[in-house]
């Protein structure tokens, strides 16, 4: 950004460079309008747009929240809330039967029966948030093509997202889902095969050759060090099936499940895939992926992939204002990095939230936020 000027309501933005997805980083959820006339108090709360506001810092269970009395779009039914932390799916689920709690976000799939029923009502919608597994290419396990093409090979989706999320989730292709313009729909990708799995780590040299079931090529085991972290319920769920069905080609899954994953990836000595979720659209344009975590600039290409044509197709996307050319140059970057098979997309999440029957305006939204709205009531 060269300058920003305003004008009364207008607001005039001049770039250094042309930056066709502005519009859509300025609508980013994480983007906040603030008034900086009021300032920052020292306990970091901000005076912002929304319904409403914080009355104290987020702490690691709970955060307050009261009605904004000079919210812009009209009344405020709820007067407060208490969003909180329960990060046992059991415990969450008590606390929902029990009316300790009205709804609840992140319930445990397992649980869903318990609420399906007149006293409890769901939500759902599906977002693109994708989980999905990042290759290593400085590993010298995952830096050969065969090991990474099997491991696409290897990974049971549709099993994955009907029995382990009980159907609240949507099996991938690619980065996006179908529902937009450049998603899976245009995309074609490994489909689930273990048996042409098997062939391919054969002719590429890795053989069970001691007959333990996992195979080795040159004295090294056919190991795979797997990275994800427990904060989203589905990832460990992930591990799991892959473990399983990697295993039946033969693979040995390890499995770090650790909230220090952040720490982890950052050093590409200690892991060969890193599985993780986001929200890959959030803004509803593509380039935002592809910049956060495939290019050679990317802040979190902890897996130093790289791809010439990839970064040419950039190159087109970062000036290219036209939409349907943007989603053209969008599918064909999503399809270089899965003939690479730098990236296994296993599924997109279908957002879902349980609640007491008794609230009302508490609606699942497909970008995975806004959820607490000024029509959130309780009758």
């Amino acid at each position: 950004i060269d300058t920003i000027e305003a004008d009364g309501n207008t607001v005039t933005i001049k770039t250094t460079e042309p930056k066709p997805a502005l519009i859509n980083y300025l609508s980013d959820p994480y983007g906040c309008i603030i008034d900086m006339q009021a300032g920052v108090s020292d306990d970091g709360i901000v005076i912002g747009t929304g319904p409403y506001v914080a009355t104290e810092l987020v702490t690691d269970d709970h955060v307050n929240l009261v009605k904004n009395e000079n919210y812009w779009n009209g009344d405020v039914n709820v007067d407060e809330i208490t969003v909180r932390t329960i990060s046992d799916g059991d415990t969450l689920a008590m606390a929902l039967q029990a009316g300790e709690i009205n709804a609840a976000y992140g319930m445990a799939y397992a649980s869903y029966p318990l609420f399906e029923n007149d006293d409890f009502t769901f939500t759902s919608t599906a977002t693109s948030r994708a989980f999905y597994g990042w290759m290593n290419f400085e590993s010298p396990v995952t830096s050969d093509p065969a090991v990474r093409k099997a491991i696409a090979m290897g990974i049971d989706k549709e099993s994955f997202v009907s029995v382990l999320l009980k159907g609240y989730g949507y099996p991938a292709v690619g980065v996006f889902p179908d529902s937009f313009s450049f998603g899976g729909q245009n995309l074609t990708t490994e489909s689930y095969d273990p048996d042409g799995a098997k062939k391919v780590l054969e002719e590429a040299g890795w053989v069970d050759s001691d007959g333990d079931g996992i195979r080795e090529k040159d004295g090294q085991k056919l190991e795979i060090r797997w990275l994800t972290y427990p904060s989203r319920q589905e990832l460990p769920l992930l591990a799991e099936s892959a473990q399983a069905t990697l295993k039946e080609i033969g693979m040995d899954v390890q499995i770090n499940c650790t909230s220090d994953n952040n720490t982890i990836r950052k050093d590409p000595t200690l892991w060969d895939v890193y599985a993780s979720a986001m929200v890959t659209a959030p803004t509803g344009d593509p380039e935002y992926f592809f910049t956060s975590c495939t290019l050679d600039e990317s802040a979190s290409n902890n897996g130093h992939y790289h791809s010439d044509q990839l970064e040419d197709l950039e190159k087109q996307m970062k000036q290219e204002f036209d939409a349907d050319k943007r989603s053209d140059l969008a599918i064909q970057m999503q399809q270089t990095i899965l003939d690479d098979n730098a990236y296994v997309f296993c599924s997109h999440l279908r957002m879902s939230m349980i609640m007491q029957s008794n609230v009302t305006g508490l609606t699942a939204h497909p970008c995975d936020y806004y959820e607490l709205t000024a029509d959130l009531d309780i009758n």
